[in-house]
């Protein structure tokens, strides 16, 4: 949890353009569920620009600055408010380039006197009353940052902290600076009187270059730079353990493990009167939150004490990557991920546990035009999962449904649990894990698209996440294709305005459905094999290296993530009037070719377009659809419009694309930051609980 990472130029920057303090503001909103005191926006305004002003001064203007940070990496499981720091200071020690942290508090403090004779560890501060020493917070602080459990466990660093009274001097905080005032490296007290000590100070603890790469090692370890799940996948497979969850991701996954262990019969010692009772977890969190993250960590450890486990889900892209590049040539492996279809007939014996991932993708029924009539569900398809499993855990976000006939809700497990007299447990999940760890893109995303309800406002930069806009589809790709032969993963996904024509002729040709202007390129193949030029089947376009030759959309990115995404919006979303307006499209066959062509722009999605859908739902569909895309990127989103007027109302929004070069290019991030794609793994089935080798072979198939 943190509220802003900017360097301190770039913190000067945002503050002039007066944006810093409403960002922070509508960031502690969302952490605290309350507005920031009068007292926290002064801080912001006055002592935080103050410090940046002299870190500058100190030609120290790359020093990170992150805001308002969590103490700890479980800070969110500590009872009572979560402790955060005014600021972290980051950067490489000169000495030795380990990482060199400053724990700051901002005391906006003028005038303070002495409480107790024999210390100075409580002062009294004129309008605030008694307070402890800064340096007490600042110990608690130190002491957690540096414990096991700690940001900095594992590194080489140097750490310490400081109070900043820039309003006083040493004369009218005297207590503060006495011999008997509080000591150690975290207890430093630096005045107005003191600033040229400060400066000197700062330019001892930390190097003139290299903070970006100090600051992407702290993030990392705070869990705000997370492994991809298909790399973490790769690199754990055939271990127990698969992600290290953190904070409520934690709680969640112990829970259900616990509650697993105490209803699930032992595989060694069979019960003589077996257990009955039936629990379902709905675990409920937006995009990015995790759940994928847990599910696959607890399907890890229930299958490592021999529990028979199945992870199910509605979208074929995300089973599609998850087969065909961590399981590629492990049978067994990718047997255990399958869909929500698959179980009309109830497995005998049931499974231990099923987990539901992407479960706002659940149908009434199960249904295929190619089955059998006798292969057709004919109950609930919820039903059928909770058939299918003694213990049943989903996961689902109600605001990535994205077709008519999805119904997965929270009303819909509810409900299914009371027939089964099933026990119910629910968690909710908050911290955002995906787009660089800024909940405050997310929110951005959300609101800018009508799906939150807020008001949209102009997208702060907060050195997590980068968004800018593209004034033809040719920079949009021009972008995009630098970051993915730089060493970026990178992918184009746009709205499902075009026709979408299926490959064509023995060579199994791509037509170039999407057509904007003289820029044409074709969807991702329809198609379960590989097509002409090896463009790769849909369901592994996300993955494939050869995928950033076509264009993406919802129904092949969901569930998935790049570190850029180039997203391109048609026109069954645009701006009109002060708010959107969501249109229906028509196709044509052209005479000439026979293909289809575009008659009437809007949507063309032959799930979501029909007259049975009507206008609240077909705008609520769309909404969700540019959600789920503008949410795969890790660092980088671009957008682009094809309406004008729509592309003019984004540019407005997002603003300037940079700040001080902070666009977060491969040659742009520190080296640390620059973690290239694993391969797929070799073939064959590897034996579970063994470390695989660190090597790669040469040979072996990319991710991107």
């Amino acid at each position: 949890m943190l509220l802003l990472k900017l360097a301190a130029q770039d913190l000067l920057t945002l503050n002039s353009r007066r944006r810093m303090v409403p960002h922070l503001a509508a960031r502690w909103r969302h952490f605290r569920g309350a507005d920031a005191s009068l007292t926290e926006r002064s801080a912001w305004a006055e002592s935080l620009v103050s410090l940046a002003e002299d870190l500058v001064a100190a030609d120290r203007g790359n020093v990170e600055m992150i805001v308002e940070c969590a103490a700890t990496l479980d800070e969110t499981d500590r009872p009572g408010e979560p402790r955060l720091i005014d600021v972290v200071l980051v950067g490489h020690h000169p000495e030795g380039r380990g990482l060199s942290v400053q724990l700051v508090e901002l005391k906006r403090w003028s005038m303070v006197t002495r409480v107790e004779r024999a210390t100075a560890e409580l002062v009294h501060v004129p309008g605030l009353g008694t307070k402890k020493h800064p340096a007490l917070q600042l110990r608690e602080y130190y002491q957690a940052f540096t414990s096991d459990r700690g940001p900095l466990h594992g590194l080489e660093f140097a750490c310490g902290g400081f109070a900043y009274l820039h309003n006083a001097t040493d004369d009218s905080v005297r207590p503060l600076v006495d011999v008997d005032a509080p000591t150690g490296v975290y207890a430093h007290v630096y005045t107005n009187d003191r600033r040229e000590q400060l400066m000197s100070d700062l330019r001892e603890h930390f190097a003139a270059e290299g903070a970006a790469s100090a600051a992407e090692i702290l993030l990392r370890n705070l869990g705000l730079r997370n492994t991809p799940l298909l790399d973490a996948m790769i690199r754990s497979r055939g271990e127990d353990t698969v992600f290290t969850l953190r904070g409520r991701q934690k709680t969640v996954a112990d829970h259900i493990l616990d509650r697993a262990s105490k209803i699930l019969p032992d595989p060694q010692r069979p019960a003589l009167i077996p257990d009955e009772r039936r629990v379902i977890f709905l675990v409920t969190g937006g995009a990015g939150t995790g759940k994928s993250a847990i599910g696959l960590q607890i399907k890890a450890e229930l299958e490592a004490e021999g529990r028979i486990v199945k992870y199910a889900s509605g979208s074929r892209a995300f089973n599609g990557a998850i087969q065909e590049h961590v399981g590629y040539g492990d049978r067994e492996f990718r047997e255990t991920f399958t869909y929500f279809s698959n179980f009309v007939t109830p497995p005998d014996p049931p499974l231990d546990v099923l987990i539901c991932d992407e479960a706002h993708r659940l149908r009434e029924r199960s249904t295929n035009r190619f089955w059998k009539p006798e292969q057709q569900g004919t109950k609930p398809q919820v039903d059928e999962l909770l058939d299918a499993s003694r213990l049943t855990v989903f996961f689902l976000d109600e605001g990535q449904s994205v077709r008519p006939h999805e119904v997965g809700s929270v009303g819909l497990v509810e409900d299914a649990a009371r027939r089964y007299g099933a026990d119910l447990v629910q968690y909710p999940l908050r911290e955002q894990f995906r787009c660089g760890g800024s909940d405050a893109y997310i929110r951005w995303v959300r609101a800018m698209l009508g799906v939150s309800g807020e008001e949209p406002e102009r997208w702060t930069p907060d050195g997590l996440m980068h968004v800018e806009v593209a004034d033809s589809p040719e920079e949009l790709e021009q972008i995009v294709r630098s970051e993915a032969r730089a060493g970026a993963s990178a992918r184009m996904v746009a709205g499902y305005c075009w026709p979408w024509t299926k490959p064509l002729g023995k060579e199994r040709r791509l037509e170039a459905d999407v057509r904007i202007g003289d820029w044409h390129r074709p969807w991702n193949a329809y198609s379960d094999s590989f097509c002409e030029n090896e463009a790769p089947p849909s369901k592994i376009w996300s993955v494939h290296e050869n995928g950033l030759d076509q264009i993406g959309c919802v129904y092949t990115a969901q569930g998935l993530e790049w570190d850029w995404c180039g997203v391109i919006m048609g026109e069954d979303m645009v701006r009109r009037d002060g708010r959107w307006l969501f249109r229906r499209g028509k196709e044509r066959e052209d005479k000439e070719t026979g293909l289809k062509r575009v008659a009437v722009p809007g949507s063309l999605d032959p799930k979501v377009k029909p007259g049975s859908v009507d206008d609240q739902q077909f705008a609520r569909l769309v909404r969700h659809a540019y959600h789920v895309l503008a949410t795969r990127a890790s660092r980088a989103t671009v957008l682009y419009s094809t309406d004008d007027e729509t592309r003019v109302y984004l540019k407005e929004l997002v603003g300037e694309a940079q700040i001080h070069g902070l666009r977060p290019t491969w040659e742009n991030l520190p080296e640390v930051a620059r973690v290239p794609h694993l391969p797929r793994p070799r073939r064959g089935r590897r034996p579970r609980n063994r470390r695989q080798d660190k090597g790669s072979d040469p040979n072996e198939l990319r991710l991107f």
